[in-house]
């Protein structure tokens, strides 16, 4: 019984977000608590779910007598569960204040609220038929989230974002079919499904399935060359850009392709095949692509936006390594980079909610008048880093152990471009810091003229991101706040700030909580 649970962790914030629009609030304080009980009501259940483990599964609804959308609960699972019950109602706290001046609040948090069901969806999923179903659906409920604020910028990256998405939702696919064709079921079991006997000399078609279903799924874990959707999702709220970023869509992503490798497909089938290098390759080239990217960026949240494109490609790389030590590793950094990543895209999102500022030049001397926030941010950025006491720090570290233990070739290039891309970080956060508190502010200018040549400054050395003419019109539509009336934001955008930055401290000074976790964790695919 205890396991009909999974499915209300699932139900409760889909149900309970649709009928936001519908439901007669006297006011916007009574929104406000509504939202935030139902997203805090489902994350302490989870909680308590994940800590009092249930046994078997719930069938939700059967197709065919081997098809059904199912929950159960594994190691794996539990990970991905615990991270986003942690965040969301940090999240929707700080929604409210950002959103306090947007419109059509009811329908965002309809949206916002009923992602966060279908990203349990996915992480609770029994097999590889729920997960996609949920990873299709994930597309579909956050696609009104991207176009939000219906700018012609926001409607082309949702546009973008739903042919990406799609795209690799179709090459996935077929890794789906052929699982449930060679594959014992499409359960998920540790070590994998495959049945050697039903393949026979089909080996290295079944790898190359792999290889297409691995590159689908990391789509929405922007791996070159299928990046390109990420930055320009970046126009949308910055709550929105915040879990796209750090825990629902790319985490996702990144999720997914840890369960068809360890669960699937099987380490054993793909360990030290063409397979792995194939997938391997565009990892790593990923990792430094990205930083040098977000180096070259000179809108603030597009310069973060490059930097996950980076990050996230770590935690592929220690899939792809497929060795317990590799999936150890993968875990810490999906973990570490969500709460770092978040937490250095809310302060983002303070600074354009409080400033109107949102290009790197434009940053100068607001240290002064946010301090607060730009000491949170200067400390995620360390934290991105990697400098020691920090989050980040111990998720690198057990990468890198794990790429030196691992006997493929290109996983000691992995640890160069980790090492590089240490380097670019440094260099592409810290600069944002030294702005901010060192350089004095410059004259101001008048607000549409100032934005307009940012914009142009911006599609000028960013490789054209975007379309031409677009970067104007999403200028226009912000005012820059005077240098002397700036200042931090109120406790709703601070409270989850500051617990970010003391889960960075955590993590970072007493970590074996964590790495024996997922220690237990991945020996089972042993």
């Amino acid at each position: 019984m205890r396991a009909f649970f999974l499915a209300v962790l699932v139900l409760l914030p889909i149900v309970g977000g649709a009928l936001i629009p519908l439901l007669p609030f006297r006011d916007r304080k009574q929104m406000m608590i509504y939202t935030e009980g139902v997203v805090l009501l489902n994350s302490l259940l989870a909680l308590t779910v994940l800590f009092y483990r249930p046994e078997g599964a719930f069938v939700l609804f059967r197709f065919t007598s081997n098809l059904s959308l199912s929950f159960s609960l594994d190691g794996l699972g539990t990970v991905f569960a615990a991270l986003i019950s942690v965040l969301w109602p940090l999240a929707t706290l700080y929604a409210f204040e950002y959103m306090s001046h947007e419109e059509h609040e009811k329908f965002f948090f309809m949206f916002y609220t009923m992602t966060f069901g279908i990203t349990m969806g996915i992480a609770l999923a029994e097999d590889l038929v729920t997960m996609y179903c949920f990873y299709e659906m994930l597309t579909l409920v956050t696609l009104p989230l991207v176009i939000h604020t219906l700018t012609r910028e926001a409607v082309l990256a949702g546009r973008t974002y739903l042919y990406y998405s799609l795209g690799g939702a179709a090459f996935a696919f077929i890794g789906v079919i052929f699982i449930l064709v060679y594959g014992t079921s499409a359960d998920f079991v540790a070590g994998g499904v495959l049945d050697l006997t039903k393949i026979g000399s089909r080996t290295n078609l079944l790898l190359l399935v792999y290889v297409f279903c691995f590159f689908g799924f990391s789509v929405k874990a922007a791996m070159w060359p299928f990046s390109g959707w990420l930055p320009k999702a970046g126009v949308a709220p910055t709550p929105v850009t915040a879990l796209l970023h750090a825990v629902a869509v790319v985490k996702a992503g990144a999720f997914a392709t840890m369960r068809i490798t360890y669960y699937s497909f099987g380490t054993e089938f793909l360990r030290g095949t063409w397979a792995q290098t194939a997938v391997l390759i565009p990892i790593v080239f990923t990792i430094v692509y990205g930083c040098s990217r977000a180096l070259k960026e000179t809108h603030l949240k597009r310069r973060l936006a490059w930097s996950t494109v980076s990050n996230l490609s770590y935690i592929l790389f220690g899939t792809a390594l497929m060795t317990p030590l590799g999936l150890v590793g993968a875990l810490c950094h999906m973990i570490c980079h969500a709460v770092i990543k978040i937490c250095s895209f809310f302060c983002a999102g303070a600074v354009i909610c409080q400033s109107g500022r949102e290009y790197i030049h434009q940053l100068d001397g607001l240290g002064k008048k946010m301090p607060k926030v730009f000491a949170i941010f200067t400390v995620s950025g360390l934290a991105l880093m990697g400098v020691p006491g920090l989050a980040g720090f111990i998720s690198k570290w057990n990468l890198v152990k794990a790429a030196l233990d691992s006997a493929h070739p290109l996983a000691v290039v992995g640890v160069a471009a980790l090492m590089i891309s240490a380097l670019l970080t440094a260099i592409y956060m810290l600069t944002i810091s030294v702005r901010a508190f060192v350089l004095s502010p410059k004259e101001e200018e008048s607000t549409e003229m100032s934005l307009c040549e940012d914009a142009q400054t911006d599609r000028s050395t960013s490789l054209k991101d975007t379309s031409d003419g677009v970067e104007e019109e999403e200028a226009a539509a912000h005012k820059i706040v005077p240098y002397d009336e700036v200042k931090d934001p109120g406790w709703m955008m601070l409270l989850p700030l500051t617990l970010f930055v003391a889960a960075m401290l955590v993590i970072g000074l007493h970590p074996q909580p964590l790495i024996d976790a997922f220690t237990q964790i991945a020996s089972a695919i042993q």
